[in-house]
């Protein structure tokens, strides 16, 4: 075995010696000893992961290829699906309906993954990143070195060994995503040319991660950064702590939407005697089912499972078989960033989706109208003109004694069809009371069952339109009322006032006649005057009786008319200032639901 030139003397300063069991450093044997020795004739291109790898024992030397990706003419960028490019537009258009509803804090999530999923698509879709993660101790830089065919990482005794990230890249054009993902030139490497043509592997980046639960804070950042930009991840357990609750907690319980883009190894099964690795086996399947992980088998989609020996090699070869088929689909980035939707997705739920019915019923909105209607008074505004319209007629066709009688009544009362002005102290406050009332009603009512920001949208939507609202219902109170003056008169009221005019001239003509035969200016005669007279006195209220009866239907729609005029305008002003506020931030809200549902509908 050979191993890379150049290693950074530096890079592993903590790591001297070799694994426990996995002893993977045996400097004696061929490849234990990195080779110092580079040719000065050459020039190393771009100088980041150029590398000469040399096997001391024959002298055999095999070039390492550039891995430039920037300046590569035939790096073909990532291209997304149809279904995931209508869920990054609509996860794009929510964040943008909802920024001046919802924090920057609740947001930031999505807004990363779109940011992610962008820089993504502008690097190499023929490659696919994956990370190596595990616990101290699991073995898994022995497993990275396996895979490469030559010691790049190195393993120890002594923790944590893998001390900063190493990738390793099987064909040129990576180097955009491996910049990506912080990783200097100094820790990119090249596996060992296989020398029987293309390797399986072409367009596999691996990297190898530090210790997830390394006692360095600096190892487990680097960790938890690289895992939310690689296309894949292979975790290595091995027998002793498959089970630590740190890695099922912390990692896989909250990546399992990321299960098709996920490999699970338990590595050191040599170490398990008979069935004992069947065993440990079945009980990690049981482990990450209970994490809500979904396995793939039986050709389901899923997290692969299997177990392994590195230090033998034994299953490493079925590794290799899997992750190439899983290379050369060219799915793992976009099935990734799937999967980063679906968890931004399941974050925003409480706070888009909900299981009511949501907005403003009709039945609401006549309630809120009502609710004014009654804070103006609109049902006492159309009695009152009722009355006035009633009383009017009363005058115009009454008798005149009973007229003259009415107007000594009434001369000190307001004029006639004008309605009280509202100035009352305990009136105002009591119409001030209702509007509040109704305001707060329909606020409630409109944002029950939405989610908590969305309603508290509402009800401050509806509490600034409120804000000047009685005053306003005050000043159209006065617009809208009864209008000022006499009520109009039908047309039979002139015929009306000229046959009461006429039973007033009989009972005149009847007196005078009467007196006239008194002072003996007339014959004697009384039964024609008295005839006259009696038509007259009784005619006269029967006329005004008349009236009244006839004048009570056009009484009662001319009140109706009032209080309908008041009733719109209240009903106008409330939807004006609060009713047309709250349905914009409804209607608002049914887009982002909408634009929610193609987020989290398209991927299903």
């Amino acid at each position: 075995m050979v191993t890379v030139t150049d290693q950074d003397p530096t890079e592993h300063a903590d790591e001297p010696d070799d694994d426990a069991h996995y002893g993977g450093g045996d400097r004696s044997a061929p490849g234990g000893e990195c080779a110092t020795r580079t040719d000065s004739t050459e020039t190393w291109d771009d100088g980041l992961i150029a590398r000469r790898v040399a096997e001391t024992a024959e002298g055999v030397r095999f070039p390492m290829t550039d891995n430039r990706s920037a300046a590569s003419p035939t790096m073909t960028p990532l291209v997304h699906e149809g279904s995931l490019r209508s869920r990054l537009e609509a996860l794009r258009e929510l964040v943008g309906l909802s920024r001046t509803r919802l924090d920057s804090r609740t947001l930031s999530g999505a807004g990363r993954v779109l940011d992610e999923a962008a820089a993504r698509r502008r690097l190499s879709g023929q490659h696919t990143v994956v990370a190596i993660a595990g616990a101290t101790g699991s073995g898994k830089s022995q497993l990275f070195n396996a895979l490469a065919g030559v010691t790049i990482s190195e393993t120890g005794v002594r923790r944590p060994t893998t001390a900063a990230p190493i990738a390793c890249s099987w064909s040129d054009g990576a180097a955009g995503l491996i910049e990506r993902l912080g990783i200097p030139p100094r820790l990119r490497r090249r596996p060992l040319p296989t020398g029987d043509g293309e390797s399986p592997l072409r367009g596999l980046v691996l990297v190898d991660l530090p210790d997830h639960d390394s006692a360095a804070v600096q190892h487990r950042r680097h960790v938890d950064r690289i895992l939310g930009l690689v296309d894949a991840v292979i975790w290595v357990v091995d027998p002793e702590k498959y089970a630590d609750a740190v890695l099922h907690e912390r990692y896989l319980r909250p990546m399992a939407a990321h299960a098709e883009v996920m490999f699970v190894v338990l590595n050191q099964v040599d170490r398990l005697p008979g069935e004992a690795a069947e065993q440990v086996l079945d009980d990690l399947r049981r482990l990450l089912d209970e994490d809500g992980i979904a396995l793939g088998e039986y050709g389901e989609p899923g997290t692969t499972v299997l177990a392994l020996s590195a230090l033998t090699g034994d299953g490493v070869g079925e590794l290799r078989e899997v992750l190439g088929q899983f290379v050369s689909e060219r799915g793992a980035a976009n099935r990734r960033i799937s999967a980063d939707v679906d968890v931004a997705a399941a974050r925003l739920r409480p706070l888009y989706a909900t299981q009511r019915r949501t907005g403003l019923s009709e039945q609401a909105r006549e309630e809120f109208s009502d609710r004014l209607a009654d804070a103006v008074g609109a049902t006492a505004a159309g009695e009152a003109a009722e009355r006035a319209w009633l009383r009017n007629a009363n005058r115009a066709c009454g008798t005149p004694w009973l007229r003259l009688w009415r107007w000594y009544q009434d001369r000190g009362e307001p004029t006639t069809g004008r309605l009280p002005s509202r100035t009352q102290a305990d009136e105002e406050a009591t119409a001030r009371q209702r509007v509040e009332h109704a305001v707060r009603t329909v606020a409630d009512r409109a944002s029950a069952g939405l989610p908590a920001p969305w309603a508290q949208a509402v009800r401050e939507a509806a509490l600034r339109g409120s804000q000047g609202l009685p005053e306003a219902l005050d000043e159209l109170t006065v617009r809208a009322g009864v209008p000022a003056g006499r009520p109009p008169r039908p047309g039979w009221w002139p015929v009306a006032v000229l046959t009461q005019a006429s039973m007033t001239i009989l009972q005149f003509l009847g007196g005078l006649w009467l007196l006239g035969q008194i002072i003996g200016v007339m014959a004697p005669n009384l039964g024609v005057p008295v005839l006259l007279m009696v038509i007259g006195i009784v005619g006269g209220p029967l006329i005004e009786w008349s009236c009244r009866m006839a004048a009570r239907g056009p009484a009662r729609r001319y009140g109706l008319e009032a209080e309908r005029r008041l009733r719109e305008a209240a009903a106008g002003c409330g939807r004006a200032r609060v009713l047309d506020p709250v349905a914009a931030e409804l209607l608002r809200y049914c887009e982002v639901r909408e634009q929610y549902g193609r987020v989290v509908g398209a991927g299903r």
